[in-house]
């Protein structure tokens, strides 16, 4: 009797294998990343008077799109008995069952493994605050399930790369650090509302809670009572931090994208909602751009 071959991967399998990982890891929809980096660099040229050590940069750069792709990836694991019943995500790797939940938690330790080794070649705070950022970003899927304000933990969970970045490029975190991840978590919670607000209907069938439920009608009325007070904050940090003009001209600009983001949401459209969203990108790049040539000049 012939002894029993084990067939290898053919190339076509190990493609396919690699194709839903990348989906799995929304790596084909680089809105999340983007809108993760530009606080990072907000807070890295703050904390360096624009002039952000080399290392650092490159480390952070990458752990934001290492720590974006491990979060889509327990936060579907977390998901996976929810995703089938939403419009929005019944397509997902996880939900469609190409992937595996025990193949998801392999690779979000992966992930997980990777950015910190790249943290281990910045100092001794960094890596201390780095733990605390794992378990922001392994625990936040599951709020969702306990609290109305998933999306305010999203906001702490997202915007622990701010006191980080200070702590690796200055070794410290001055009251302008801990003002600038008070705005970027509001932020996400900004956003988050806006992206919540797409699946609300689905979120009440399936009992999933949000921020877009909690706020009810007066989910416009909050999202502008936070976004006049991000606007706030950072106009105190350019404040103590002695800024100059083009700082302030791209927080002109970022504040008419949030005036424009409020007459995407006005009716409450799925779509329009989602627009607002993505439009959020190019608020945290206006931010990015002002302090960028404020430090250049």
């Amino acid at each position: 009797m012939q002894p029993q071959t084990i067939k290898p991967y053919s190339w076509q399998t190990i493609a396919d294998r690699a194709v839903q990982y990348w989906l799995l890891a929304r790596f084909d929809k680089p809105i999340g990343i983007l809108i993760l980096l530009w606080p990072t660099l907000w807070a890295i040229w703050l904390a360096s008077d624009g002039k952000p050590d080399s290392l650092v940069l490159i480390v952070f750069c990458l752990g934001v799109i290492l720590m974006r792709a491990a979060g889509c990836i327990i936060n579907d694991y977390a998901d996976r008995h929810y995703d089938a019943h939403v419009e929005r995500t019944q397509s997902r790797p996880i939900a469609t069952g190409k992937v595996a939940p025990k193949e998801a938690l392999v690779l979000f330790a992966v992930l997980c493994l990777l950015a910190f080794s790249l943290v281990l070649l910045l100092n001794i705070y960094t890596i201390l605050l780095s733990i605390g950022g794992v378990f922001l970003a392994a625990s936040y899927p599951f709020m969702k399930r306990y609290t109305q304000l998933p999306q305010a933990y999203l906001g702490i969970s997202f915007g622990w790369a701010v006191p980080m970045a200070f702590a690796a490029q200055a070794n410290h975190i001055p009251l302008v650090g801990w003002l600038l991840y008070l705005s970027v978590a509001l932020w996400a919670l900004v956003y988050d509302t806006m992206y919540a607000m797409v699946d609300k209907d689905d979120d009440l069938k399936i009992g999933i809670k949000s921020t877009a439920i909690l706020f009810g009608r007066h989910d416009k009325l909050i999202i502008g009572i936070l976004q006049l007070t991000i606007m706030a904050l950072l106009l105190w940090i350019g404040w103590l931090q002695g800024l100059k003009w083009p700082y302030y001209l791209g927080l002109l600009c970022a504040a008419g994208l949030f005036l424009y983001q409020q007459t995407l949401i006005v009716d409450r459209n799925k779509q329009n909602c989602f627009a607002a969203f993505l439009n959020n990108n190019w608020f945290g790049l206006s931010v990015y751009l002002g302090l960028l040539v404020n430090f250049a000049i």
